[in-house]
């Protein structure tokens, strides 16, 4: 396949509401696309490295910096380029698996799509829709958490994930359970905000039989999950922690943890992702489909990864709606508390032109060989 040219545009996307985890408030998403022009097709990749370097060491404006100045020059210079060739092409630049990942998800799409094949085929999906969890922040009061816990429950959402904290971990949690019962899919997320001395206050949380206690250390303590791992009843599941396939191997050999939540951005890619399930689902270890507030663009391919069969909880795969009053594609809906997998060419989806210009605060054309 050969390159015509590479467009990289900003996207401003405004929040349906602020959304507060661990890491702070977000009130906007800075979104970089990338938009792959071939002469049979075209192209669509998002990266979802955050503004500032708070969930992992990359941010927008880097692995905008990082993909024109290096990845993609180094990518142009391939004799031939396919979708499996990007991540070997790219491996000599150390790190920046979000921007590496984007990049081989606008060459996927335009790969697919000339070829009028769904992404969902290519990766090996066997669902046409795949079930949907929603994740909660951290909320300023029990009441307006247990306000917003039952609205997206009478939407339909089929799992709750409550972003937790030092100081906003066992009350809230207790209070869900109460209000909500027993047979609600429960699940908290401390995106690494505890320590392993932490131990007693986080086994107070085995009382709520939770699904998974998500990412509670820090992303290098493998050996301390392990020792937290034998702490709890509650299964960790691991996140930050999980870079690649080897990651996920080493993490399950020494017992760190026994559910895995992909987020292909985190692991530089689609086909690195699927690697990772198939390493998780040769070990007997549950995965499902993580979230980065992701536009259209990327849902689609996230959901078209979380029809993979080792996929058996649901994932952060909500409806456009549950972020964006104004999404950039057609809109994602939630219906008997699934999301459907797009099977049309690629992607399935692309962007809706007024919507884009609308929204897209700068643009660079970077020109193929």
């Amino acid at each position: 396949m050969k390159i015509t040219g590479v467009e990289l545009l900003r996207v401003r996307m405004p929040l349906r509401a602020p959304f507060r985890t661990s890491f702070g408030v977000a009130h906007t998403r800075d979104v970089l696309l990338l938009r792959v022009v071939t002469p049979d097709a075209e192209g669509w990749g998002e990266c979802v490295a955050m503004t500032e370097p708070l969930y992992s060491a990359e941010y927008v404006a880097g692995a905008a910096s990082v993909i024109e100045r290096f990845l993609l020059p180094e990518l142009l210079r391939l004799p031939r380029i396919t979708p499996g060739a990007v991540g070997p092409a790219l491996a000599r630049f150390k790190g920046h698996p979000m921007a590496k990942a984007a990049l081989e998800m606008a060459v996927l799409d335009a790969s697919l799509r000339a070829q009028g094949v769904s992404l969902a085929d290519h990766l090996g999906a066997v669902r046409d829709r795949v079930p949907a969890g929603v994740s909660v922040g951290i909320a300023d009061s029990i009441g307006q958490l247990l306000d917003e816990v039952a609205g997206h429950l009478d939407q339909g959402y089929l799992r709750i994930k409550l972003k937790i904290q030092s100081g906003w971990d066992v009350e809230p949690v207790r209070a869900v359970r109460e209000r909500f019962g027993d047979d609600l899919l429960l699940q908290v997320d401390a995106n690494a905000a505890y320590a392993l001395t932490d131990g007693r206050q986080l086994a107070r949380l085995d009382a709520f039989d939770l699904l998974m206690i998500e990412q509670p250390l820090a992303e290098d303590d493998l050996s301390q999950h392990a020792t937290l791992a034998r702490q709890l009843r509650t299964p960790i599941c691991l996140d930050e922690s999980i870079v690649s396939a080897k990651a996920a191997a080493d993490a399950i050999s020494l017992g760190a943890c026994s559910i895995v939540n992909i987020k292909p951005g985190r692991v530089g890619g689609y086909l690195e992702a699927r690697r990772v399930h198939d390493v998780c689902q040769a070990h007997g270890v549950a995965v499902w489909c993580g979230g980065m507030l992701e536009t259209g663009i990327g849902r689609a391919a996230n959901v078209a990864l979380a029809g993979l069969p080792g996929f058996v909880l649901p994932g952060d795969t909500s409806a456009s709606d549950r972020y964006y009053t104004q999404d950039l594609t057609e809109p994602f809906v939630l219906d008997g508390g699934h999301v459907a997998v797009p099977r049309g060419p690629g992607l399935g989806v692309v962007p809706l032109g007024e919507v884009l210009a609308e929204l897209t605060v700068s643009k660079t054309w970077c020109a193929g060989g």
